[in-house]
């Protein structure tokens, strides 16, 4: 997953928070209902089924489009745990290629620019070969090959690339995968017909299998990494961990203008933070070449000024977190059409385990949990723009996905039922429930801060109206943001007692809660631990029946809603606003966002 940034979660990425990091044109999943603001619409995307052709239209060579990251890129591995944003990875993904690639009504399809198949041969063992496209080269004329696929394989195991000991707080040794899913259950990774078939052979099966080698998360180039580190050209295989490293970060540390890359655009320059350009790439090998002049993605990091900027022609498109005044700001604009949906990107509130009080008392998490009313954050929000929006059940599936269930309502959580959370309190021997809470052996409840990314009204309205639904328990909460930039730091530092932010989801369940619930798991900065969830998941993981995995996915999110680690608030609204001149962008509202298809935008013909 990837936590999502201020107008922000592989699995999961962070919204205003990390990279886990949203189908149908419809109001139940994907691209959402289109309105206009001008002359034209989005017609395509009235009628429900229609995600993944939404605004389709031929094009004609020439032009700029300009479209929005809402937060800084500091560093350049989207495969890394710091590097893990949304913004990231949509930047990377118009130059680096994938195998899979989620699409807006949350299926994955296969890239056949990069593979002309990739298919599961065997079932024990799991066997999965990948016949890599002919003609597939990077950019400065190095065939990608099998060497790729290993040289990925071998810094995201876990094992080969070990991570930096606790010691290294500036993380100079091995690498920090932001997953290790699926590739630590990899035996084998080999090439044949001169590199261009890769087989790979697990250990134990992977039920989301399609994540491998992409699904937000693209290829590097091996030999660029290979000739720096002074391993031997093409054998990534026995690259040593200390030259895994130094391929690991300089592509944390290096921008894609500097190294060979593989799509229809080449970055051409990028101004930290201020915008990445982007031009056709001449020696892309793809059915479709880009038509577009240049494409730009700007950094505004003030949701504020994006109307603004839309309006004023400084940019073309953007993809902020929708709130009321900026939804009637881009109405009111000619030429502009937009989409509100909803999908795999689901806001929550965290608390922090690591808090010696709210880590020791279950009864007191629940209580908190019970005395908040998600009914009146929604009201109060995103409800003002998006009457559908209702509370969320579930910690690993959403509504529009097979596998959802909504296990949380059922338990009172988010129901704002005050005299349930007090008798909750008071069943554990609390004392001073409503006045000023203390723990059954006479300690002080809090206070508790609630953090949220500066700049984000929705996220402080939430803070708020926590701060008074606690503090009708006794339990006094303070609310302190998060500099736009600093989520990840914060997360990682276990720098809260409370949070909000939002997860992006990849379309892959399992491999999704691998990271974030598991012992251990890279998104798990909480430091919520159970031996039965985290058997649960690996069951799943290990699971290729989604059906059956899905239900041990279930089982293991029963526990943790008693243990009330996370409470999920609602499926996050997306918003994307482009200029009607343009087609093909449409709202993708999984990891991967808007820019998935990059390739195709361009001036409508």
């Amino acid at each position: 997953m990837r936590a999502q940034s201020s107008a922000l979660a592989r699995g999961l990425t962070l919204a205003a928070g990390l990279t886990l990091i949203l189908a149908a044109c419809s109001s139940n999943g994907g691209s959402g209902t289109p309105h206009q603001g001008g002359s034209a619409g989005l017609a395509s995307c009235s009628t429900q089924g229609k995600a993944n052709t939404c605004n389709s239209g031929t094009t004609k060579a020439g032009g700029t489009f300009t479209y929005v990251l809402e937060k800084n890129i500091q560093q350049w591995n989207v495969q890394d745990t710091n590097g893990n944003t949304f913004e990231n990875g949509e930047a990377l993904e118009v130059v680096l290629p994938q195998v899979f690639v989620p699409h807006p009504d949350f299926t994955v399809a296969v890239n056949t620019d990069l593979v002309t198949s990739a298919t599961q041969t065997s079932a024990s063992p799991q066997t999965l070969v990948y016949k890599i496209n002919p003609k597939a080269a990077w950019n400065d004329g190095t065939p990608i090959t099998a060497d790729d696929f290993v040289y990925y394989w071998r810094t995201n195991d876990g094992k080969d690339c070990p991570p930096p000991p606790a010691s290294d707080s500036t993380q100079t040794k091995g690498c920090l995968p932001q997953s290790t899913a699926g590739y630590d259950r990899i035996k084998s990774v080999t090439g044949s017909d001169g590199g261009k078939t890769v087989t790979v052979v697990m250990n134990k099966p992977f039920s989301d299998w399609k994540q491998l080698f992409g699904a937000g998360y693209p290829l590097y180039p091996a030999h660029v990494a290979e000739k720096l580190s002074g391993a031997k050209a093409g054998d990534a295989a026995h690259m040593t961990a200390a030259q895994l490293t130094q391929g690991w970060q300089y592509f944390q540390k290096t921008p894609p203008t500097k190294y060979a890359t593989a799509g229809p655009y080449k970055m051409q320059e990028w101004v930290d933070n201020d915008h990445a350009t982007y031009v056709p790439d001449p020696k892309w090998w793809g059915a479709k070449k880009a038509s577009l002049q240049r494409l730009i993605f700007k950094v505004i990091t003030d949701a504020t000024q994006e109307p603004i900027a839309l309006r004023n022609n400084e940019v073309q498109g953007i993809y902020p977190q929708p709130e009321v005044d900026l939804v009637n700001q881009v109405k009111d604009i000619p030429g502009v059409t937009y989409t509100i949906g909803n999908g795999l990107t689901w806001e929550h509130f965290d608390l922090n385990l690591h808090n010696p009080v709210l880590g020791k008392y279950t009864a007191l998490r629940q209580a908190m949990f019970t005395a908040i009313s998600i009914k009146d954050i929604v009201a109060k929000t995103v409800g003002q723009f998006d009457p559908a929006v209702k509370q969320l059940g579930n910690h690993n599936f959403v509504p529009g996905q097979a596998g959802y269930q909504d296990l949380v309502t059922p338990t009172g959580q988010g129901s704002g039922d005050l005299a349930k959370a007090k008798k909750l309190l008071t069943d554990a021997k609390f004392t001073g429930v409503g006045t000023a809470l203390k723990t059954p052996d006479g300690k002080a409840v809090g206070p508790f801060n609630c953090r949220y990314t500066t700049g984000n009204q929705i996220r402080q309205s939430e803070c708020q109206i926590l701060q008074s639904d606690l503090g009708n328990l006794g339990v006094k909460v303070t609310i302190k943001p998060i500099g736009a930039a600093d989520l990840g730091t914060v997360l990682a530092g276990h720098q809260y007692d409370i949070i909000v932010f939002a997860w992006v989801a990849s379309p892959f369940p399992s491999a999704n809660a691998q990271q974030t619930w598991m012992t251990g798991g890279g998104g798990n900065y909480g430091g919520y631990s159970d031996k039965q969830v985290d058997q649960l998941i690996d069951q799943a993981v290990g699971e290729t029946d989604q059906t059956k995995s899905a239900a041990l996915l279930n089982q293991a999110d029963k526990i943790m809603v008693d243990a009330a680690y996370v409470l999920p608030l609602y499926q996050k609204p997306t918003f994307l606003a482009a200029q009607t001149r343009f087609v093909n962008m449409r709202n993708n509202s999984t990891n991967v966002g808007p820019a998935y298809n990059t390739g195709e935008w361009g001036l409508k013909k």
